[in-house]
């Protein structure tokens, strides 16, 4: 098992490079459901977040209303591939929504993107705007061919520690 530390940056230099990922929500019938989504993710002060600007559609808004756990993968023709197994909150405040919408516009392509030129996007506060808050609990970073992240063949594993599987004064 690999550190946070570790793992994080180099999630985020290979989620970065490859752009989109598919994300899995799970139905009420406990059916998965994929969908193709461009995170942005950030490290900082020890804590890894990924943004999504997104349609708050009623099956999205539905599913993670049920089972707010998704699974976020890319996937590049080396076959360098990353997941981040993850909480996900569909938030619609105001200042975050502005915060994100900016993110995506200020950033250079192909990570960055003008949210206006989404249809119904044409601001931060159009209703068709959402902003979906990926926490992640798992990461894992596979290097295809060897050539991932600058890692050579290191295969990167992190999982937020279990409070009952911690022993006992292990904080």
């Amino acid at each position: 098992m690999t550190d946070l530390e570790t793992a994080a940056p180099a999630f985020v230099a290979m989620a970065h490079s490859i752009v989109w990922a598919s994300i899995a929500t799970v139905d009420s019938a406990g059916r998965p459901r994929t969908r193709i989504l461009h995170p942005y993710w950030v490290w900082e002060h020890g804590r890894l977040t990924g943004w999504v600007a997104t349609a708050p559609t009623a099956t999205k808004r539905a599913h993670i209303a049920r089972n707010p756990f998704v699974s976020c993968n890319y996937w590049s023709p080396t076959h360098d591939t990353c997941a981040a197994e993850c909480r996900a909150d569909l938030l619609f405040d105001e200042e975050v929504r502005e915060r994100v919408w900016h993110l995506f516009r200020d950033t250079p392509e192909p990570l960055g993107y003008d949210p206006a030129g989404v249809p119904g996007w044409e601001k931060p506060s159009s209703p068709d705007f959402a902003v979906m808050r990926l926490s992640p609990w798992r990461l894992r970073v596979f290097p295809g061919a060897g050539r991932g992240a600058g890692l050579g063949n290191a295969v990167l594993t992190w999982q937020e520690p279990r409070p009952e599987l911690t022993p006992q004064g292990a904080g």
